[in-house]
């Protein structure tokens, strides 16, 4: 098991070949997974990465129709989305079939046997050690999970699902962008669609877009958002950029900072080089993000003019145009 992850040491405790046969739910990237077993994951990186080292995927937010009598949970940091993949595991594995959790206890696991309890679930707790804890239960029929819910925004809906970035609420630094940014016209690029508030925005001044996210519970939100509102966009998965084609005359942002519990630039770094060879001659990237994150000298060493548009104190909505090269 890696050594890096404490979840992975922990389950290195356990019998060999006991989750052989199991499907693992929502593991983060980097462990190994037993051999034979199943991973089923929401994360576009995640199912690529366990693709390549030869394990069964299932990527997606359908519950995989294979059968499996024994599940392993990945524990979110997200109660929400924990609670959402384990209902959907309890009404759908069938009566009986075995589902272990596991989870960091700063990521909230010790609260799972009240979790449970309040689903009418019971709860034993197989092995505690690296900070994390492994909890045992059994499938059967409880109260469906929440799912998509709606919150208005600008005259438009919104659709969101657990787990999704500002689920529930309109964020206070997309707005702050959305408020300052021109009309947006011709092909125009949501970078982290999320619950497809600038796809949508965008829309519905008349522009082509296109919205790419790593987590299909986003990308799913984002169609749902666009339908709610009669709009139309092109909806795909990707991590930042890599998997999208063709340029654009806008790409607009609010890129993710953290790796579960860690302040992380890399990504939004990678997605701001991405750029440079996205936008067509006088396109713009639009980027918002907190005040205190370091984004100036990066988008200043790919783009020849960086314009801040914005900035309350809590967030900066840059404007940059002109790349110094094509890449």
């Amino acid at each position: 098991m890696s050594e890096d992850r404490p979840v992975f040491q922990l389950l290195a405790r356990q019998e060999t070949g006991h989750y052989a046969a199991a499907l693992w739910i929502a593991p983060p990237e980097g462990g190994d997974v037993a051999p034979g077993a199943a991973v089923w994951t929401a994360d576009h990186a995640i199912a690529n990465h366990y693709r390549a080292r030869g394990i069964m995927v299932f990527e997606g937010i359908e519950l995989p129709d294979a059968p499996f009598d024994q599940a392993l949970l990945f524990w979110p940091k997200a109660q929400a989305l924990g609670l959402w993949w384990l209902q959907t595991l309890c009404n759908g594995l069938g009566e009986g079939a075995s589902i272990d959790i596991v989870g960091e206890h700063q990521g909230g696991i010790k609260r799972l046997p009240k979790l449970l309890e309040g689903l009418g679930l019971e709860s034993e707790r197989l092995d505690n050690a690296r900070r994390c804890s492994l909890f045992k239960t059994e499938a059967r029929a409880v109260t469906p999970a929440e799912s998509f819910s709606a919150v208005e925004f600008d005259a438009l809906t919104l659709k969101s699902h657990p787990g999704v970035f500002g689920h529930g609420k309109v964020d206070d630094g997309t707005t702050l962008m959305l408020e300052h940014v021109p009309e947006l016209t011709g092909e125009v690029l949501d970078v982290g669609c999320g619950d497809g508030i600038i796809a949508a925005f965008a829309a519905r001044q008349g522009a082509n877009v296109t919205a790419c996210d790593v987590n299909h519970f986003a990308l799913e939100s984002t169609r749902q958002t666009l339908s709610a509102n009669g709009l139309e966009g092109r909806v795909i998965a990707s991590d930042m950029l890599g998997e999208v084609d063709g340029r654009f005359h806008a790409i607009l942002t609010n890129p993710p900072f953290h790796q579960e519990r860690e302040i992380t630039l890399e990504p939004t770094r990678r997605m701001i080089q991405q750029t440079a060879a996205a936008l067509k001659m006088k396109g713009v990237l639009y980027l918002v993000a907190n005040a205190f994150l370091p984004y100036q000298s990066a988008l200043e060493e790919v783009f020849n003019e960086v314009e801040v548009l914005a900035d309350n104190r809590r967030f900066k909505v840059y404007a940059c145009r002109y790349p110094k090269r094509r890449r």
